[in-house]
């Protein structure tokens, strides 16, 4: 039986949305759901700018911070396809300056899987973005991180993992991982207003950048020109965190994913088994993972699984086979494939540690369905 969305409880969930917005705790909001072959919205609450009241034009870009990295797995999975690179390869090999203090031992999977034991940040995160270094300054750092543990042994959320594997899939296809990106998946599966970092041509006066709402930023960003509002994190490209998109592009991925990596013309932008081991718990097989992790805190390739009695940002409602990712900027999308459904929420409220916002608005859609 195909799922069916409830009007009302669908109103319920925009009206929440709505609310939050007149009320100034979110400042801009957009939602969309659907299946494999419908969707509801998109709907938009809320202003451009923090500081002047002009509404969200069509189709607002928004930019969804950590949503980029499960797309960027996909670059990694398709080079995978094509056999150019497994899991197993070690990252060493692929990037010799990588192999220092005791990560001689790092594969991909490692990468992929948040159980690398490099860092989420890098210690000196601020002051590489202050002096605007480019994605390969990222990468060179983390190559001298001494880990927090060795490969394969924990689980640490690990931003510098991403940067790491865009750069392994920039030394094996040659390409810039934008372009890389953009040629491989966005323009064939149509997602024709997603970027990894804005091209230069979003600047020029009615570019799409003036369709990219601002975000409230958190305390150590304010008055620094490296912020996420400003021109240099918007164009770096952060394989960990720099997607520019609209909930539309991104329904669109959700609907190919649902239909096992077609279009609904029936051509294949996704290898089936690709899909399935991106979306499965790839922890459960590496039996040096604490046991917790792999049980409670479970990791595909890229993409975060269904967490038990764990809520941040997935709401409570979703499906065991469940997946997605959250951004720090304010963003979710989940996909419960059991159910048949998606669910796409961006805004300009950042809700780490706990999404508030998003969790409560994930809980309406899902409830929405039935």
């Amino acid at each position: 039986m195909l799922p069916l969305l409830d009007e009302q409880r669908w109103q319920t969930a925009l009206d929440l949305a709505q609310d939050w917005v007149t009320s100034g705790k979110v400042p801009a909001i957009t939602v969309i759901t659907g299946t494999r072959d419908r969707v509801h919205g998109p709907v938009s609450f809320g202003g451009l700018k923090l500081a002047a009241s002009q509404p969200l034009p069509a189709r607002p870009i928004y930019l969804v911070a950590s949503i980029t990295k499960p797309i960027v797995a996909l670059g990694a999975l398709r080079l995978i396809e094509q056999g150019r690179l497994t899991l197993s390869d070690r990252v060493v090999d692929l990037l010799p300056a990588f192999g220092r203090h005791g990560k001689v031992g790092t594969e991909v999977r490692h990468l992929l899987t948040h159980s690398s034991g490099l860092p989420d940040m890098l210690p000196n995160n601020r002051e590489l973005r202050a002096a605007h270094a480019p994605r390969s300054r990222f990468v060179e750092e983390t190559c001298l991180q001494k880990p927090g543990f060795p490969p394969g042994r924990g689980v640490q959320y690990q931003s510098m993992g991403f940067a790491v594997l865009g750069a392994i899939i920039e030394q094996l296809d040659g390409r810039p991982l934008p372009q890389f990106l953009d040629e491989e998946f966005f323009q064939p599966a149509g997602m024709i207003e997603t970027a990894l970092g804005a091209p230069d041509g979003w600047f020029e006066p009615g570019g799409q950048i003036e369709r990219v709402p601002d975000i409230r930023l958190p305390a150590d960003q304010i008055g620094a020109d490296w912020n996420w509002n400003g021109r240099y994190w918007r164009q770096l490209g952060a394989p960990w965190g720099g997607l520019l998109t609209t909930a539309e592009d991104l329904a669109t991925l959700s609907q190919i994913l649902l239909r096992g990596g077609r279009l609904p013309n029936g051509r294949s932008v996704l290898s089936p088994n690709t899909i399935a081991a991106a979306t499965r718990n790839q922890l459960a097989e590496m039996r040096e993972i604490p046991e917790e992790e792999r049980r409670c805190r479970p990791w595909g390739l890229g993409w975060r699984l269904h967490w038990p009695a764990h809520s941040a940002n997935f709401g409570d409602l979703l499906g065991p086979k469940t997946y997605g990712h959250w951004g720090a900027t304010g963003t979710v999308m989940w996909i419960d494939p059991e159910a048949g459904t998606f669910c796409v929420i961006l805004s300009t409220e950042p809700q780490e540690p706990t999404g508030f916002f998003l969790s409560r608005l994930s809980n309406g859609v899902a409830g929405a369905w039935c």
